[in-house]
């Protein structure tokens, strides 16, 4: 039976953090794919685990997997392969995950994170129990990059070409480098950024619905309290049990969602989804969603995120000539 987590995303470069006995010793996390394209653009390649983007990395001589996930508020490090991090701090307040909120969490303080020579400092890094993530996916999984680290970023999410390309912007959310992409820019859509979420309003089947866009989000879902107009185009085909970064599991229905639309001209064709309730999501991340858009909608749209901007741009997959 199929299984689902929810995160995705991921970098090349290397993060700095303080070791285990809170010395003034750094220690380097390095992505080593990363391709430097100038002194604020980074280009990763990733792989697709199901249906999550993966970067292979090193940390404390550990090999292993990092997930990008735009729907995590932060670094999450995996307590698995980091035993001595997580009794640094215990949090006070549960840390964000798709499916529900995430107890028994402890914090570490990232001292520098740096991608080539553009550094970030004083991040907050969440450590947890993620083993059966690994169990479920059969990767190493040190860990979790998200939206504390991402937002100082422009991030094109290429799933034509599996790669990632992040630019550092400025506060406004303009680009230190012009010309970073080669492909024309087609589209736009703008986005609301609550806490950390990003939020978009759209219809289903014209019912108006308020969608968060979560790269990590293996499938859609779709809260089975939404109006049945939109509902009525909710093709379910099966059920599936899904499991999130807390370890809890739920049984839902799976199917295809039609006549989805953001706007007059950024549409999609059937996507794979799921129903389900939505009420921890909403507890989580802070406010009220009707669906998730995950993975079905970055195969759909080669998508680069401005967080400054609170902007989408979209950019078209090549002409198929065969």
């Amino acid at each position: 039976m199929l299984r689902f987590v929810c995160f995705i995303l991921f970098i090349t470069f290397s993060i700095n953090l303080t070791n285990a006995n809170d010395d003034d010793t750094y220690t380097p996390i390095f992505f080593t794919q990363a391709e430097v394209l100038n002194s604020h653009t980074t280009r990763i390649p990733f792989k697709l685990i199901d249906h999550l983007i993966v970067v292979e990395a090193e940390l404390l001589n550990n090999k292993g997997n990092f997930i990008i996930d735009t729907g995590s508020e932060t670094m999450i490090l995996n307590r698995v392969h980091f035993p001595n991090f997580y009794n640094h701090q215990r949090k006070n307040e549960e840390t964000s995950g798709i499916l529900q909120s995430i107890d028994n969490s402890f914090e570490r303080k990232v001292k520098e994170f740096s991608l080539e020579s553009l550094k970030l400092h004083d991040k907050d890094s969440d450590v947890i129990d993620m083993s059966h993530i690994e169990k479920s996916k059969k990767i190493k999984l040190l860990g979790v990059i998200g939206y504390s680290i991402l937002k100082d970023y422009e991030v094109f999410i290429d799933l034509y070409l599996n790669q990632i390309t992040l630019t550092k912007v400025d506060r406004f959310g303009n680009t230190l480098n012009n010309d970073v992409y080669l492909e024309k820019i087609v589209d736009s859509l703008s986005f609301t950024l609550k806490n950390h979420t990003i939020v978009v309003n759209g219809t289903v089947n014209n019912q108006k619905v308020k969608f968060g866009i979560d790269s990590a989000a293996e499938f859609n879902q779709i809260n089975r309290k939404v109006h049945k107009k939109a509902l009525k185009y909710f093709i379910p085909k099966r059920r599936l049990s899904l499991s999130g970064v807390g370890k809890k599991k739920i049984e839902v229905l799976a199917g295809k969602l039609h006549r989805v639309k953001l706007s007059e001209t950024v549409y999609f064709g059937p996507m794979l989804t799921v129903l389900t309730n939505l009420n921890k999501i909403n507890s989580a991340f802070g406010t009220q969603l009707d669906g998730i858009l995950g993975y079905e909608f970055f195969a759909q749209k080669r998508t680069i995120i401005n967080y400054q901007k609170e902007t989408l741009y979209f950019i078209n997959y090549p002409l198929n000539t065969q």
